[in-house]
């Protein structure tokens, strides 16, 4: 009880943390987009304005980020026995959809302006672009660490990354126009950052869509887990072994250890000393099995829920027949 109390203690403290970062960041975005929009109009650059609107998806996914965060707060009820932590992997899921819309504009925009390049006012864009720049990378700096542990912050982490390439992209583009006159150099960048936006965006999609249909977690090596878990001394077979993950970092277990000869509190123990400091799993469910009934009825179940779908699959083909 008091290693579950400190669990999710620090689960708090984390989450706590992730929403002054998201905070922040939202902060500074916000205001460069209005900063933004308002140097676009002034600049009459389509470049700017098109960038503005990434910005403006980065504010939104920071936005979503935060909401996600203060709903997974809510504590657990009798409907709800997890609470509403999975809300972070819908979030991360939106963000995801969002990046791919923005990627697939950014190409668009990039096929209209390959026969109708417009004139680019480079050295205010440019102006603007390092600016973009180098809030992004404080924003960047800030949810690193961050990312790394919630799918959530990722996805806002991955939004403020991308606008930071079309910033470096914008910057890159600017110079070359300004000094050769080349406008078709801002589409050529244009794709280059559709394309480096989307492998990221896939990976992120992904990994939410694995979570949300209970996947085993990309982390976990189920083959050595349940190599390890027959390692443990008495065990015997194991079986209904199931792994899954609620948020990026809280998995669970449940499984069923045949242990006829052994001591079933040690058994106990050490399959969750292997699970917790070999796995880094703390949400289990163990059920230590000495009889060998109990194992043939679990085993027989399975196979008959087998044999009944494959018998109702055969009754409908015959039926169509």
């Amino acid at each position: 009880m008091g290693e579950h109390a400190g669990h999710d203690h620090n689960h708090a403290v984390v989450t706590e943390g992730n929403a002054k970062k998201l905070t922040f960041a939202l902060a500074l975005t916000t205001a460069f987009l209005i900063i933004e929009v308002i140097a676009g109009f002034m600049t009459q650059s389509l470049a700017l304005l098109s960038d503005a609107a990434h910005m403006f998806t980065d504010a939104a996914a920071l936005a979503i980020a935060l909401v996600a965060i203060k709903i997974g707060k809510l504590p657990a009820d009798d409907k709800r026995t997890f609470g509403y932590q999975r809300f972070e992997i819908l979030a991360a899921l939106f963000n995801a959809c969002m990046l791919f819309m923005v990627a697939i504009y950014i190409l668009f925009e990039a096929y209209q302006r390959f026969s109708h390049p417009p004139e680019i006012q480079s050295m205010g864009m440019m102006i603007v672009a390092v600016i973009g720049l180098v809030i992004n990378l404080i924003s960047m700096k800030i949810l690193f660490s961050s990312s790394q542990e919630s799918l959530n912050v990722k996805g806002a982490y991955l939004e403020v990354l991308s606008d930071a390439v079309g910033s470096i992209g914008v910057i890159i583009g600017g110079a070359i126009i300004y000094f050769t006159g080349w406008m078709w150099v801002d589409t050529v960048i244009a794709v280059l950052i559709g394309f480096w936006v989307l492998p990221r965006t896939w990976i992120l999609l992904k990994q939410s869509i694995n979570i949300l249909l209970e996947g085993v977690p990309e982390e976990i090596d189920i083959e050595k887990l349940r190599h390890d878990l027959l390692t443990v001394d008495g065990v015997e077979s194991i079986h209904q072994l199931k792994v899954w993950a609620i948020t990026s970092k809280n998995i669970h277990l449940t499984v069923h250890l045949f242990a006829p000869t052994a001591d079933r509190k040690q058994v106990y123990q050490d399959a969750i000393e292997v699970l917790s400091h070999e796995h880094g799993i703390t949400e289990m469910t163990l059920q230590i099995e000495d009889d060998e009934c109990m194992v043939y009825s679990h085993e027989s179940k399975e196979h008959v829920d087998h044999d009944h779908d494959h018998d109702h699959d055969h009754d409908e083909k015959k039926n169509s027949l």
